[in-house]
């Protein structure tokens, strides 16, 4: 009774309040649902996307690997820098490894022990910056 109370006194005084909670446990169920492992009939149509694309899945985990060749040292750094940018915005960091004109990619979300929609969104992220740079 005491907590239908408080809600009922937050309601009619304090609107903000309940509209800050909502956007808030909004948010977090969006979140959580990023964090999520992809399964099912997603996972594979994200799979085929990302396999036509030249992605593989990498043997002993669920992770997802693409080698990148660009003309020389500079594209490699600039799409390694375009994609250190997206990847700070979405906090969803690469497994990666640079030498001259090559960037060998690994993605896994750790948080959820395998693929997420997170992988997917920052691998296609990172085709359009290659395509870009025209290989």
């Amino acid at each position: 009774l005491a907590t239908i109370t408080a809600v009922s006194f937050l309601v009619r005084h304090c609107p903000v309040t309940v509209l800050a909670t909502r956007r808030a446990l909004h948010t977090t169920m969006a979140t959580e649902a990023k964090r999520a492992k992809i399964a099912g009939t997603e996972r594979e149509q994200a799979l085929s996307g990302a396999t036509s694309k030249g992605w593989s899945l990498v043997e002993g985990r669920d992770a997802i690997y693409k080698e990148y060749l660009f003309k020389d040292f500079n594209q490699a750094w600039g799409f390694m820098s375009q994609t250190a940018l997206k990847a700070e915005t979405m906090n969803h960091h690469p497994e990666w490894f640079n030498v001259y004109n090559k960037v060998q990619v690994t993605l896994s979300t750790h948080d959820v022990g395998g693929l997420s929609e997170k992988d997917f969104t920052l691998a296609s992220f990172m085709d359009g910056v290659s395509d870009r740079f025209g290989k």
